[in-house]
């Protein structure tokens, strides 16, 4: 487990269409390759939260898991463009607004991101350029 930690690994909803783009955005956007990816339907995401002690993870929310730390919900996201190309990275402002007003928004959109963005019917991201930045 301790060579998964020496970069940031995000856990993320495998059948959310919404997710699986936001995945590639980042990708493609980061400032230097340095996030591990893993569903959070895999054994791997399973191993990591056991690893991490975390329990009662909303399948909903997206982890950053980065120095020692568990970021979630809005925290997360602004954490990860912390690390992506301008003006990407411009977005931390938002870190500024008080959480709970942050979290509402995130959780608005989870709510919804199936209704909105649609679902599959299984984790299949798959991309053949960045498959060793996926456990399984």
């Amino acid at each position: 487990m301790s060579d998964i930690t020496q970069n940031p690994v995000i856990l993320f909803d495998g059948v959310c269409n919404l997710c699986n783009r936001s995945v590639k955005f980042i990708l493609k956007n980061e400032s230097k390759p340095q996030f591990i990816f893993a569903s959070l339907q895999s054994d791997a995401a399973k191993n990591i939260l056991l690893h991490y002690n975390i329990k009662n993870i909303n399948p909903s929310s997206i982890l950053l898991l980065a120095n020692n730390k568990v970021f979630d919900e809005s925290d997360a996201v602004l954490e990860i463009c912390r690390n992506l190309n301008r003006p990407w990275n411009m977005f931390t402002v938002f870190k500024y607004l008080p959480l709970s007003f942050r979290d509402a928004i995130y959780r608005l959109v989870a709510r919804n991101r199936y209704k909105w963005f649609g679902k599959k019917d299984s984790c299949t991201m798959e991309i053949n350029e960045y498959k060793n930045r996926f456990l399984q």
